[in-house]
């Protein structure tokens, strides 16, 4: 069967399935785009809009576990548990503490550079001469008021050095000379030149998806309901209402993509890292670049719409109530992070990130359904590792080797659970 007479359909319109969708077309295929609401509206609308591929470092390592509990008991701390929710959320907590074993953090840092460092060139090849004035490499900035970056980010460093990142550790001078807004108790910071932001989130999405819809690609509005399957095939994705049968499909519905997997047969370790975000639309006073405390956990980017302050985890039902606090704890950080920035007319978001234990996303096919691929779990990076996800996905798809190894991100990682 040639490219151009197989029949694609990727579930989800956020930035993975937008890329993926994008990228499967340009490769000859008839794609089809499934999203319930409007694409990108989901949690690609709500992130900090970093595009980082000098991320190297998971979010579980050596020594965190320590951290926690005063986190939890700190109200305007980076991490919140909603107690009730414990029952459900243990196995995926204990596998995050298991996680942050060195050696598997080693191994775990090694994958997500691949799936990162080209971040920026690839998303210049697929939006083109649109890039211009979406996205930005103006650098990132993480900044600490003591005198020098905290202890644990030493072994971060050293990850980092294993593979060359090029990361200028700022004196108290050099930084308040970079932000001369930021309160003068910041005192160290370190800058990675390579990273940047998008300036809209939701209009990078919107843009991939228009050049989507404008070589031929269709959005379907639908929810999706399961699969019909035969002889260990999925034949057909099933909605509301009606069907749609297709030669291939890529799940990348974040947080709900766990559900789907588990009518097919996977059950994949997928929890919600529910974020938070404030938006300032007339900030005044606001960040050059973006920006992240690293001792309260958050970043402050400047965005075409204003300053987005977001951050934090809370891990709960992806379903539970906005809990609008963990939105005005990071506010007051941020007031004491740039004193004088006008905060009237703020809004509040809140969304599901699509976490997995070892911060690594799940791109493989579903082990029962070989025509199914996965590309979902990207946790805190998708952004940044949305193009080579959808890279990948084409390869694995197309029958080729992958530009970088697949293996890190398969099922097979989670042994038979």
């Amino acid at each position: 069967m040639e490219n151009s007479s197989k029949r694609a359909v990727v579930i989800g319109g956020g930035i993975i399935g937008a890329t993926t969708a994008l990228k499967l077309q340009r490769a000859g295929l008839s794609v089809s785009l499934v999203e319930r609401n409007n694409p990108g509206e989901g949690c690609s609308f709500g992130n900090g809009g970093a595009i980082s591929p000098d991320v190297c470092v998971p979010i579980a390592l050596p020594g965190m576990l320590r951290k926690v509990p005063r986190w939890l008991f700190d109200p305007k701390g980076p991490l919140v548990l909603r107690w009730g929710y414990l029952p459900k959320a243990l196995p995926w907590l204990l596998r995050w503490i298991r996680a942050g074993r060195e050696d598997r953090v080693r191994e775990v840092s090694h994958a997500l550079r691949a799936l990162h460092a080209q971040s920026y060139v690839m998303y210049e090849e697929l939006l083109g001469e649109r890039a211009q004035g979406l996205i930005e490499m103006t650098g990132q900035i993480y900044a600490w008021r003591s005198e020098q970056p905290a202890a644990s980010e030493a072994f971060s460093q050293a990850l980092r050095a294993e593979f060359g990142i090029e990361v200028q550790l700022l004196d108290t001078a050099t930084l308040q000379g970079m932000e001369p807004g930021l309160c003068k108790s910041f005192r160290s910071g370190l800058f990675f030149p390579e990273n940047g932001h998008t300036l809209n989130p939701l209009r990078l999405v919107q843009t991939l998806v228009t050049l989507f819809e404008q070589a031929g690609g269709r959005v379907l509005r639908e929810t999706v309901r399961g699969f019909d399957v035969a002889d260990g095939k999925a034949t057909a994705v099933l909605f509301d209402k009606g069907r749609l049968d297709s030669d291939l499909f890529v799940l990348a519905a974040g947080i709900d993509s766990g559900t789907i997997a588990r009518k097919l047969g996977d059950r994949i370790p997928l929890q919600a890292e529910r974020g938070y975000h404030v938006m300032l639309p007339n900030p005044g006073i606001a960040p050059r670049i973006k920006i992240s405390n690293r001792e309260s956990m958050f970043g402050m980017t400047p965005l075409e719409t204003g300053v987005r302050i977001a951050g934090t985890v809370e891990i709960a039902s992806p379903d539970a109530p906005m809990d609008e606090a963990r939105a005005h704890a990071m506010l007051d950080h941020a007031r004491n992070m740039y004193p004088g920035i006008n905060t009237e007319d703020a809004t509040y978001w809140m969304g599901s990130r699509p976490s997995i234990p070892d911060s690594l996303p799940v791109i493989d096919r579903s082990s029962r359904h070989d025509n199914v691929i996965y590309a979902f779990g990207h946790g805190h990076f998708g952004l940044t590792g949305a193009p080579m996800t959808a890279e990948l996905v084409t390869s694995r798809i197309l029958g080729r080797p992958g530009p970088v190894p697949h293996e890190p991100y398969e099922l097979k990682r989670f042994g038979g659970s």
